[in-house]
C-alpha cells in the first residue's frame, strides 16, 4: 500500500519508480482524487463549525425569546450541506484506496530494469552440475517408474496439476519438510537458524490476504470455499498477519518465523505450463520464512533470508544459482527479490525452488504493523520479508533428478539419511 502523502510531496519520483515496473504516469489522477476527497472533509468541517457556532446563536435568541427560525433553517441547510460533504469525502477516499491497493510496490533503487525472467541478472552459482553416463530422466518418469508417483490416482481423485506419493517417496518428501524445519529452526549462529516454527490456520479472511497483496489483485489466484474462507496460498499468509493490527516494541525486533504447510493455488493463466509432473501443482507442501524487522534491518534481514535458503541446498548437495529478479518479473508486493534456481538434469534447465523478497513497508501498510521505538515518539511501520525454505515439491523433483541412478533407483542424499531411517537408496517396492 502506497502513502498518499509521499506522493504528493514528489509525485515525479513516484511516476518515475512505477514507471520502472511498466507502468504509465499515475500521480496526477491520484492527487486529483485526493484533492477532492481533502476539499470534502474541509467543507464538511467548515459546515460543522458553522453549525456548532449557530446552534450557540439559537440558544441565545431563544433565551432572549427571540425568533430563531432563520437561524434553525440555516443550520437545516448546513447540515444538508455537511452530509453530501461528507458522502463525497467518502467516495473519493474509497475511490484512492481502491487505486492505490491496485498499484505494486516500488522497486528498491538497485533492482535491475526489465521486462520478464530474461532480464534477470545471475548473482552467483554454486555446485556444478553432474555428469550422467546415461540420459538422465525427469522426476516423473522416475516417480512412475518406482511406482511410487501416481498422477492417474491422483486425476481420478481431484483432477489435474495433483500428485499421490506413496511409500519412500511420501517418506522423502516429508523427510526433505523436517530436515528443512531443524535446519531453520536452529538456535541462532550468525546468518542460520534461530526461526519459530509455527502451525499456522490453513483457511484466513478476506483481511489477511488484502494484508499481503493477494487482494482484491488476484482473487482468481485462489481458492475460496463456500463460507467465505480462503485456502492460504502460501504460509506467509498467516505469518505476517501474526503482526497485523498491532504495534510492537522496537526490542523484540527481528521477529522470524517458520512454518511447513500444504500451499493452494489455482494456477489461474497458467495453461499449458508445466503440465508434466509435479512443477506446478494446485496443492504443494512448502516451508516458508517470514521476518518482520526495522526499515534499517530490512536489506540485511534479506541477504540472510536468502543465505537460509540457500544453505538447504548446499547442504543437499544440489547446483543452484541465484538471480536478482528485474523490475518486470517482480511480484506485486516486492521491493527487491532473489530467486534461487536449482538444477533440474531432466530438464536441463535450472528452476526456480525459492523467492526470498523484501517488501519494505508495503504490506505493514496494508495490515496496519507497527512498532514503537526506544526513542522518540510514536510509531513507524515495520518492514516485512518473505521466501520459501523451500519449496518442498520442487526439493523433492531436485532430488530424484540429480540422485538418479542408471536403474531406476535412486541414491538418497546424506542429509537425509537420519530422517530415512537409515534408507540409503530408493528402490521400486510393491503395493
Amino acid at each position: 500500500m502506497h502513502d498518499i502523502r509521499t506522493i504528493r510531496d514528489d509525485p515525479a519520483a513516484f511516476d518515475a519508480a512505477i514507471g520502472r515496473r511498466g507502468l504509465a504516469p499515475l500521480a496526477d489522477s491520484l492527487l486529483a482524487l485526493d484533492r477532492r476527497r481533502r476539499a470534502a472533509i474541509t467543507e464538511s468541517e467548515q459546515a460543522q463549525a458553522r453549525r456548532k457556532a449557530l446552534s450557540r446563536q439559537i440558544g441565545v435568541a431563544r433565551g432572549k425569546g427571540e425568533s430563531a427560525d432563520a437561524l434553525m433553517a440555516e443550520v437545516s441547510g448546513l447540515d444538508e450541506m455537511q452530509k453530501a460533504a461528507e458522502a463525497i469525502a467518502s467516495q473519493a477516499g474509497k475511490e484512492l484506496d481502491s487505486v492505490l491497493a491496485s498499484i505494486p510496490n516500488l522497486p528498491a533503487a538497485d533492482v535491475p530494469v526489465g521486462r520478464d525472467e530474461h532480464d534477470n541478472k545471475e548473482i552467483r552459482r554454486v555446485g556444478s552440475p553432474r555428469n550422467f553416463a546415461f540420459d538422465p530422466r525427469d522426476h516423473a518418469a522416475i516417480g512412475e517408474g518406482l511406482g511410487l508417483m501416481d498422477f492417474t490416482a491422483a486425476a481420478k481423485l481431484s483432477g489435474a496439476r495433483f500428485v499421490v506419493l506413496k511409500g519412500p517417496l511420501a517418506r522423502l518428501e516429508r523427510a526433505l519438510a523436517q530436515f528443512m524445519l531443524d535446519l531453520h529452526t536452529a538456535p541462532a549462529e550468525g546468518a542460520l537458524g534461530g526461526y519459530t516454527e509455527v502451525d499456522p490456520p490453513l483457511l484466513v479472511r478476506d483481511s489477511a490476504l488484502y494484508g499481503t497483496g493477494q487482494l482484491p489483485k488476484f482473487a482468481e489466484d485462489q481458492f475460496l470455499t463456500t463460507n467465505g474462507y480462503w485456502l492460504i496460498p502460501t504460509a506467509e499468509v498467516p505469518l505476517t498477519n501474526l503482526v497485523s493490527d498491532s504495534i510492537l516494541d522496537e526490542k523484540d525486533l527481528p521477529l522470524r518465523y517458520t512454518a511447513w504447510t500444504p500451499c493452494f493455488r489455482s494456477e489461474a493463466g497458467s495453461a499449458g505450463k508445466d503440465t508434466r509432473g509435479m512443477i506446478r501443482q494446485h496443492q504443494f507442501p512448502k516451508v516458508e520464512l517470514v521476518s518482520i524487522t526495522r526499515p534499517e534491518e530490512s536489506e540485511a534481514e534479506h541477504e540472510r533470508m536468502t543465505g537460509c535458503a540457500e544453505e538447504v541446498l548446499k547442504r543437499l548437495d544440489l547446483p543452484f544459482r541465484t538471480v536478482v529478479l528485474c523490475t518486470g518479473d517482480m511480484g506485486f508486493g516486492a521491493r527487491k527479490t532473489y530467486d534461487i534456481e536449482v538444477w533440474l538434469p531432466g530438464q536441463n534447465a535450472y528452476r526456480e525452488i525459492s523467492s526470498c523478497s523484501n517488501c519494505g513497508d508495503f504490506q505493514a501498510r496494508r495490515m496496519n504493523a507497527r512498532y514503537r521505538p526506544r526513542e522518540g515518539k510514536g510509531t513507524r511501520f515495520v518492514h516485512t520479508l518473505n521466501g520459501s525454505g523451500l519449496a518442498v515439491g520442487r526439493t523433492l523433483i531436485a532430488v530424484l533428478e540429480n540422485y538418479q541412478n542408471a536403474d531406476g533407483t535412486v541414491t538418497v542424499p546424506e542429509a537425509l539419511r537420519f530422517y530415512m531411517g537409515g534408507v540409503e537408496k530408493i528402490a521400486a517396492t510393491k503395493g
